[in-house]
């Protein structure tokens, strides 16, 4: 007796990192277990054009969508399938690639499709800020403000984002929120207020380094002002998953929240920019996004461990180089302020 197959549709963004997308491709008639699932490719024609394709994927009942992007694109899939039985899954191939990260889905789009046959499923949670969902992390003040200098900077990667940080945090001015919660009214003046569903920015940089996706409450982390002398640290400990106990840090857990500022703004949701009034509110909603994940064999696999391991190194060099860079070639009135400061 013939097994009924499982249904995937591809949604590949040609434009979304630096992957080679034929190679992937290539790879998907390679590796898809053909005796599983059958399958079809579509591809983005602009933005947004995601959220239609996996929302007809799923009212044709299709079982899993597989999002071949980054975390844009990751995000216009998934909010398309949010409360339907159609599961995401991941082909990392975006620049910071987030939640896939966060999962343990490998960069290497062979080893992503291996995850893809094993076909485990588990259900993960998702926030709103205002009327926008998001998967990893949600925030206001320079971390939304990088999130729009970088969505105009028409160039990708991990090095132009840490260029326009660079450039524009020693002009940026921190602001005072005022928060509110379930326990109260709180004001802070902060360089920026981070809420986070999974650990991390992308690029292993571990904004909310104790987050879960799975244990309905937002991970909030609140940088107040610091100094030049503390960006050393603070970028070190970014990425080592230890800026929670940095003393400018402030941090804490809720399911939902509200910021209010002193004027209308950009907020980002999974790195994409928006502005939005004064008034920010911001939740979590509980067990709403089914995905595929690796398999607790696949995590223990002593081939991820090392490569997740190299992942942070090159985290780190990257990051290296292009302070390096900015320092030596891009931009000498970085070093002019910076002596003035100091």
């Amino acid at each position: 007796m013939d097994i009924e197959k499982k249904t995937i549709r591809f949604i590949i963004n040609p434009i979304s990192g630096t992957h080679n997308k034929e190679k992937i491709l290539d790879l998907l008639n390679e590796k898809i277990d053909k005796n599983k699932y059958s399958w079809d490719i579509v591809y983005t024609e602009r933005a947004g054009h995601a959220t239609s394709i996996a929302s007809d994927a799923a009212e044709n009942n299709i079982d899993i969508v597989v999002a071949v992007g980054g975390d844009g694109t990751i995000n216009e899939v998934g909010r398309s399938l949010i409360h339907t039985n159609t599961a995401l899954a991941i082909i990392p191939s975006g620049s910071g690639n987030g939640l896939a990260r966060h999962l343990q889905i490998p960069m290497d789009p062979c080893k992503a499709i291996d995850i893809i046959n094993e076909g485990v499923e588990d259900v993960i949670d998702y926030g709103k800020i205002n009327e926008y969902n998001f998967f990893c992390t949600c925030g206001v003040g320079f971390d939304a403000f990088v999130s729009l200098k970088f969505a105009n900077a028409g160039k990708r990667g991990l090095l132009t984002y840490l260029e326009k940080t660079l450039q524009e945090g020693l002009n940026y001015k921190p602001e005072t929120y005022e928060i509110s919660t379930a326990d109260g009214v709180y004001k802070y003046k902060a360089f920026l207020i981070a809420c986070g569903n999974a650990s991390q920015y992308g690029n292993n940089a571990y904004i909310a380094p104790h987050a879960t996706l799975t244990d309905g409450l937002l991970d909030v982390t609140i940088l107040e002002p610091f100094t030049v002398l503390d960006i050393p640290t603070l970028a070190f400990q970014l990425f080592n998953k230890t800026i929670d106990q940095n003393s400018r840090i402030k941090t804490f857990r809720t399911n939902k929240l509200s910021i209010r500022r002193s004027e209308a703004g950009v907020v980002h949701y999974d790195g994409d920019p928006v502005m939005a009034d004064k008034d920010v509110h911001i939740e979590l909603v509980q067990k709403g996004l089914r995905v595929i994940v690796p398999s607790e064999r696949f995590i223990k696999d002593s081939k991820l461990v090392i490569h997740k391991a190299q992942e942070y190194v090159n985290g780190i060099k990257l990051m290296n180089e292009a302070i390096v860079d900015n320092i030596n070639s891009k931009n000498q009135k970085i070093i002019q302020k910076l002596t003035r400061k100091m």
